[in-house]
Formats: structure tokens, sequence, C-alpha cells
């Protein structure tokens, strides 16, 4: 019978209370709207960079140049110089392919 003392009782109950609350917080924080949003543009931003990556490796092994890393400081006049001529209008054609298609994408989603 140790476990009808009230003040015990009530310490349980107050710590089940807040254990609730936290989960209650949790699953509202995860299911957010804005929440939701923020980590489906990045989990998208993630798989484009890595589609553009793959897409470049396979198109120098067609073109037969190498993959060159390219650093944030590079000045772009150079970036071409070295390779084919014919590689940049493929690459320009392929993102404007994937432009076209994430916005025939988006204007069916939101048709919905």
């Amino acid at each position: 019978m140790a476990d009808t003392d009230p003040a015990e009782l009530e310490r349980r109950i107050e710590r089940t209370r807040a254990e609730l609350a936290k989960t209650v917080d949790a699953i509202a924080d995860r299911v957010s709207p804005k929440n939701v949003a923020r980590r489906t543009v990045a989990k998208a931003e993630t798989s484009a960079r890595q589609f553009l990556v793959s897409v470049g490796d396979r198109m120098g092994d067609v073109v037969g140049v190498t993959p060159r890393p390219v650093k944030p400081g590079d000045e772009p006049q150079g970036l071409w110089a070295e390779e084919e001529p014919s590689l940049a209008p493929v690459l320009i054609g392929v993102g404007a392919v994937l432009a076209v298609t994430a916005v025939v994408m988006l204007w069916r989603r939101r048709r919905r």
C-alpha cells in the first residue's frame, strides 16, 4: 500500500504530465507545416545537387572530359577553356529541361 501515498501519486502525475507535454510538443513541432516544408526543401536541394553531379559526371564521360573541381573563387571565364566547346550547351540544355520539369510538377501539384 505504499503506492497510495497522496504526495507520491501527485509527483507521478506531474511527471507523467510533463513527459506527455514534451511528447505532444515534439509531435507538433515535427508535423508543423513550416518545418515539414523546410525539411522537404532541404531534401529536394540535396537530391537535385546529387542529380546534377551525376549528370555532370556522365556528360563528362560521354564527351570524354574529366571533371575538374571548381572552387567558389574561380573565375567563370576559364571554366570551359580546356574542355570541348559542345559541353556547355549540353549542360545548359539539361538545366533547362530540369527547370521546365520542376515547373510542370509544381503546376500539376497546385492543380490538385
